[in-house]
């Protein structure tokens, strides 16, 4: 058997050619997805906004984890530059991804008028649970491993992945990054709640991200080299992310926590004024009613809260009248 642990193709149809790889990244994007929704509700927006900002960031992802690969491989590519469409072949880099997408995720801020913090807060995790679950597609294709294990006693999964075409044991550098992520996910999700201003949650997925791929990268036999046998491209950007973001977030310690409020059609409480869709469009004086709120608690939050109220005494109303009707 080819593949001890998985076969490349989904059914192992031939002609049929789904490969495992894909499976895990869709995997991995709709668990991102699934975050965001959940995310994006307890900060006050709806399910489209996240679901936009995925179609918004999507493209402008896969474009820019090429072109970082291609830019740190060029020599592999001058020779057939029409090789460098040829993205079904392999070649793309997480970092670049993480560039579209905030690219991205600053575009959608400026037309949908929503805090750029808060929308690459609410991405944050669902970003490193996709990373997390797409590294198994390494898995799948035997790639991304690290260097070769020689003592017999450590060459058992998961510290080690036989790699067939080698016929060699190496670390099993994506299973160590995998799990690195799903920690770094859980951090992030706990600290979501509790982070005083927008944008912070974003950069600690930075900094904790970095920080790991750092020592990982290290690991690995087939990094992009910025100096060949020198310095390695992702970990000098790692590095540099660590030490940026974490001056950043001490930094930002010392400010005042800026409140926000939006009111557009991402909002919970958005009423379309064309459609007259049923929404909540009653004035509210945040200044009058919001008071002291802790740093914790935006006011997206407040709104939200004061949506759910109305709701409830909306139904309360209506029980109301239906009683009243039965006793009539």
């Amino acid at each position: 058997m080819k593949d001890p642990y998985f076969i490349r193709n989904l059914f192992g149809i031939e002609g049929l050619d789904i490969r495992w790889y894909a499976v895990f990244i869709l995997l991995g994007m709709t668990a991102g997805l699934i975050i965001g929704f959940y995310n994006a509700r307890k900060r006050g927006y709806n399910s489209d906004m996240p679901t936009d900002l995925l179609l918004t960031c999507l493209p402008l992802a896969i474009v820019c984890a090429r072109l970082y690969y291609v830019i740190f491989e060029f020599e592999s590519y001058k020779d057939n530059l029409i090789s460098i469409l040829y993205i079904w072949e392999g070649g793309i880099a997480i970092y670049g991804a993480v560039i579209g997408s905030v690219i991205g995720a600053y575009i959608f801020s400026r037309y949908s008028k929503i805090s750029f913090g808060d929308i690459i807060d609410i991405g944050a995790p669902g970003l490193i649970i996709g990373q997390a679950i797409g590294r198994w597609g390494n898995f799948a294709n035997q790639e991304a491993f690290g260097n070769l294990i020689t003592d017999t006693s450590l060459q058992f999964f998961p510290y080690g992945v036989y790699i067939d075409e080698l016929g060699e044991w190496h670390q099993a550098t994506f299973f160590y990054e995998s799990m690195w992520n799903l920690l770094v996910f859980f951090i992030l999700m706990w600290y979501f709640r509790r982070a005083k201003h927008k944008g912070n949650v974003f950069v600690l997925y930075l900094v904790l991200y970095g920080a790991g791929r750092f020592f990982i990268e290290g690991l690995r036999t087939d990094s992009l080299w910025l100096i060949p046998g020198v310095i390695r491209v992702s970990q000098l950007l790692s590095a540099v992310l660590v030490v940026a973001g974490t001056a950043y977030l001490l930094f930002m310690r010392k400010k005042e926590p800026k409140e926000y409020a939006y009111e557009g059609k991402y909002s919970l409480g958005y009423k379309d004024p064309e459609n007259d869709e049923e929404g909540y469009d009653e004035d509210i004086d945040i200044e009058e009613d919001v008071g002291d709120l802790s740093g914790e608690e935006s006011i997206n939050e407040f709104l939200l809260e004061k949506v759910e109220k109305e709701e409830q005494e909306l139904q309360k109303e209506e029980e109301d009248e239906q009683e009243s009707d039965n006793d009539d």
